[in-house]
């Protein structure tokens, strides 16, 4: 089993802390967000990590003396969406975990043996322009709507895909790419378009467990949430 950390973005709703730090890189309660995730990968037994960079590359050299990660750059990160940055490491795609770069796990709540594709989710109060999943009393997968809502299961962008599956998506991916029309598409596009061949279900988890941190003000409601658990 391995994982794709996707690390590519320039986080401008971050700034002035991303004019410097790529934004997986900023620091969460003293440590980095993307190094939370790498000890926790670590810790369920995933050696082979990928972490595919971009905006400040440079700045990931790091990782790979301390945790021994292989690192993919991403050239075109301000030209495309992350379907892209996903493109260039679709050959790693089989058993892996995929995960955006920009998540805070707050728990370990990774599997150390999934037995089918998985998108991890938790529910959202009043969420604006989210990936709505949308199962069956099975739990497979079989939509995905972006809408507003309250109480439904998110994309909280992190997943695992098997062997089985990732051949499909890689294969759409390759279509994708060398038709050109990608310019407004997301790599999770490319799982929504072919969900009726695959075998994707929802693994749930709290509302805590994991915060995706895309501007400052998703950093300061992080903290004030970690800060309340703290006192109690």
């Amino acid at each position: 089993m391995r994982a794709i950390l996707l690390a590519a973005g320039m986080g401008t709703r971050l700034r002035p802390l991303t004019l410097t730090t790529p934004k997986s890189l900023v620091e969460v309660n003293g440590k980095p967000m993307l190094e939370k995730q790498i000890e926790f990968l670590r810790e369920k037994g995933v050696q082979e990590i990928i972490v595919v960079t971009g905006y400040l590359h440079e700045k990931f050299n790091y990782l790979t003396e301390k945790y021994g990660v292989t690192l993919v750059h991403n050239d075109k990160y301000n030209q495309y969406n992350n379907i892209y940055t996903m493109y260039l490491v679709r050959e790693y795609l089989t058993d892996s975990y995929v995960i955006d770069a920009d998540v805070y796990l707050h728990r370990n709540f990774l599997l150390k043996n999934p037995q089918t594709s998985l998108y991890f989710s938790s529910k959202k109060p009043d969420f604006k322009n989210e990936w709505v999943l949308r199962y069956d009393e099975n739990d497979r997968i079989y939509d995905i709507e972006v809408r507003d809502g309250n109480d439904d299961y998110i994309l909280c962008g992190i997943s695992y895909w098997s062997k089985q599956d990732a051949e499909k998506i890689q294969a759409s991916l390759e279509q994708i790419i060398a038709a050109g029309n990608f310019t407004d598409l997301y790599w999770d596009d490319v799982v929504k378009q072919n969900l009726s061949s695959l075998q994707v279900h929802l693994h749930r988890i709290q509302s805590d467990d994991s915060f995706e941190i895309d501007s400052l003000e998703d950093l300061r409601k992080m903290q004030e949430i970690l800060k309340l658990q703290d006192t109690k």
